[in-house]
C-alpha cells in the first residue's frame, strides 16, 4: 500500500493567483538563463490551465496510474499573503466535497493562522466536526512562527482530538520570509505539546541535517519527503533520499510528492516507477520501506479511513462515504 501523505488540490480557488505567477517567474528566470526568452506569461498560462481541477478527478486519475492508494489534502492558509478567490466556509466545503466524490482516497489537512484570533480556532474545530478533516496545516512563511503562541489554543484542540500537525519548512513562493522555514522553530510548540504529533513538510529535503536531528530527538516530531523531484542534489534525489533512510529515522518518514507541484514536467506514474526501484531502498530494510510508504501515515493520520482506501480483504477497492458527506451538498446548496 502507498500513502501520499502530502499532496494538493489543483485548482486556482486553493492557491492564489499571485503564488502561480511567482512560480511561473522563477520557471522563466531558469528558461532565459539557458537563451529563452520571457516565457512567465506562457508558464503562467499553462500553470493556470492545471489548476482547474476543483473536483480533484484528474489528481485521483493521477494517483491511480501511479498505484498510490490514498493521499493527504493540504489545504494551506494562504490569505494573509494572498486572498484565497474564495472565502474559508467556501474553500473548506470545496474540499469536503472533493472527498464526498472520491470516497476513501483523502485525508484533509485544514491550514489555520494565528492571525486569524479566535474565530479561526473555532472555524479549524467546526471542519474537524462536520467535514471529518484529519489534522492541521500550518504555513509560517506568510509571517508567523510555527510555535507563536497564538497557535496554542489550536494546539489545545488537536491535542484533545488526537491530530496531528503539518508545517512547512525550507523555501516557498513569492515575497514570503524563507526565515521562518526553519525547522528549529516548531522546537517550542514540540516541547509544550509532546502528545501532538508535528510533522516537518519538506524535511526531508531542505533543512534535511536539522530536521533530523529534530525527529531523532522529538518523539512527536516527524518529517515527510515531499517535494523530492525538485531535489538539488549533485547526485540527484534517489542517492539523497537513500542516504536519509540509512539515518535510523525511518519510523518518523512520511513519503509525500507535493503533487502537483512538478506536473509540467514530469508525470506522477514516472516519478513513482522511478521511487520503487532497488537503488532508492538499496540497504533499507523491508519492514523501514513499509513504514515510508504508507505505515507511519496510518499511524498519524489513522488506520481506518486508510484502510478504506486500500481495498477489501478480497483485494478489491471498495470504499465508505467520507466524513461529513452527507452535509457537503446541503452547505454548497446553500451558498
Amino acid at each position: 500500500m502507498i500513502v501520499d501523505a502530502h499532496v494538493t488540490l489543483a485548482s486556482d480557488r486553493a492557491t492564489p493567483r499571485d503564488f502561480l505567477a511567482a512560480q511561473a517567474a522563477n520557471v522563466a528566470a531558469r528558461l532565459a538563463a539557458y537563451g529563452v526568452g520571457d516565457r512567465s506569461g506562457a508558464v503562467l498560462d499553462q500553470l493556470l490551465a492545471g489548476y482547474q481541477d476543483h473536483d480533484g478527478d484528474r489528481l485521483v486519475a493521477e494517483l491511480d496510474d501511479a498505484g498510490i492508494d490514498q493521499a493527504v489534502l493540504v489545504a494551506a492558509d494562504y490569505s494573509w499573503a494572498s486572498p484565497h478567490a474564495v472565502a474559508p466556509a467556501e474553500l473548506a466545503a470545496l474540499h469536503a466535497r472533493v472527498c464526498a466524490r472520491h470516497p476513501g482516497r483523502f485525508r484533509v489537512l485544514w491550514g489555520v493562522d494565528p492571525r486569524a484570533g479566535t474565530e479561526g480556532v473555532e472555524l479549524f474545530e467546526r471542519y474537524v466536526t462536520e467535514y471529518g478533516f484529519a489534522g492541521m496545516k500550518l504555513y509560517p512563511l506568510t509571517g508567523y512562527s510555527p510555535s507563536d503562541r497564538r497557535l496554542y489554543p489550536y494546539f489545545e484542540v488537536c491535542a484533545a482530538r488526537g491530530l496531528p500537525v503539518l508545517t512547512h519548512t525550507g523555501p516557498g513562493w513569492g515575497p514570503l520570509d524563507f526565515t521562518l522555514g526553519r525547522p528549529l522553530l516548531v522546537d517550542h510548540a514540540a516541547r509544550d505539546f509532546p502528545s501532538v504529533d508535528f510533522v516537518l513538510g519538506h524535511g526531508g529535503v531542505t533543512h534535511v541535517d536539522e530536521a533530523s536531528y529534530l525527529c531523532a530527538h522529538r518523539p512527536n516530531i516527524h518529517l515527510d519527503i515531499s517535494q523530492f523531484p525538485s531535489m538539488l542534489s549533485a547526485d540527484g534525489w534517489v542517492a539523497h533520499l537513500n542516504r536519509l533512510f540509512r539515518r535510523g529515522i525511518n519510523h518518523k518518514i512520511l513519503f509525500g510528492t507535493c503533487w502537483p507541484s512538478f506536473r509540467l514536467s514530469v508525470s506522477l506514474s514516472a516519478v513513482l516507477e522511478e521511487f520503487t526501484g532497488d537503488a532508492l531502498f538499496a540497504g533499507v530494510k523491508r519492514r523501514d520501506r513499509q513504514l515510508i510508504m504508507s505505515g507511519n501515515a496510518l499511524r498519524l493520520y489513522g488506520e481506518a479511513s486508510a484502510a478504506v482506501a486500500s481495498g477489501g480483504t478480497d483485494g478489491s477497492r471498495h470504499h465508505d462515504p467520507a466524513p461529513g458527506a452527507d452535509r457537503v451538498d446541503r452547505e454548497l446548496e446553500r451558498r
